[in-house]
């Protein structure tokens, strides 16, 4: 039997990001969001959803741009603490050591660390309540090399231990059970 309780946000896990932000060096900041997902294939697109009082809120509102970066194991630490303070009393980057490069399709930096980096650009704000969603096109998607199948050229990213966020908590990834159509396959 079920139990019925009041609506709420139960649906995990969801990828751990940290989201860039800012075209200069004393704007740019790092925020941790859970908050975020595909919306569309053809154009790309995704969404941030983010509390109007963070500091990266009138950052991305501003330059209508920002950079999803999907974190790992390794960046676990880092992701977590931008999660818990203030781009205006930190200076993130310097704080955790992540690494800023410049921005190939918007202004705003991405993560040298991090396995793959979605540049974005801001088509749309949506007011919903207690968080605004930057619904946005994808310009640009870095992929880190050392991610890539030599021999088939895809991108591996379990390769680089992602971590996802599930009802308070930071998690890593199981094994994998099957692929996209495994289901139906003809079996030899």
């Amino acid at each position: 039997m079920k139990q019925s309780w009041k609506p709420g946000t139960m649906i995990y896990p969801l990828p751990a990001v940290l989201v860039s932000c800012g075209n200069t060096p004393e704007r740019r900041n790092l925020i941790t969001v859970a908050w975020t997902g595909t919306i569309c294939t053809n154009p790309a697109m995704c969404y941030i959803s983010i509390r109007p009082e963070r500091h990266s809120y009138g950052i991305i509102k501003e330059e209508m741009e920002f950079t999803i970066n999907l974190t790992t194991e390794a960046m676990a630490h880092a992701t977590d603490w931008c999660g818990v303070r203030s781009g205006k009393d930190f200076d993130k980057w310097k704080e955790t050591g992540l690494t800023p490069m410049p921005g190939v399709k918007v202004g705003c930096p991405y993560i040298e660390e991090a396995p793959l980096s979605i540049e974005c650009r801001v088509k749309e704000i949506v007011k919903l309540g207690s968080h605004d969603m930057f619904i946005a096109e994808v310009l640009n998607v870095l992929a880190d090399e050392k991610y890539m199948d030599s021999e088939t050229g895809a991108f591996d990213l379990a390769k680089a231990l992602p971590i996802s966020y599930s009802h308070g908590g930071y998690y890593t990834q199981g094994e994998k059970i099957g692929g996209f159509g495994w289901t139906v396959k003809k079996k030899k």
